[in-house]
């Protein structure tokens, strides 16, 4: 995918998310794998949605990964 693209899904998420707020956790998922995505492509990731990410995961914690 392209990095405009993912930026334009990106944009489209955050704007999402002024309107719903109360389905901020799957806004939260859908943040996170766009920006796992640009992380296993090498991309530059900006330095706001870092910053939304880590607040958003402070509100949201990911569970333990699954024992073996």
């Amino acid at each position: 995918m392209a990095f405009e693209e993912l930026k334009a899904q990106i944009g489209l998420l955050l704007g999402e998310m002024n309107e719903q707020p109360e389905d901020l956790h799957e806004l939260y998922l859908q943040i996170h794998q766009e920006l796992n995505q640009m992380r296993a492509t090498g991309m530059a990731l900006p330095a706001d949605l870092l910053a939304l990410e880590a607040r958003l995961l402070e509100e949201f914690p990911e569970p333990p990964p699954p024992k073996a």
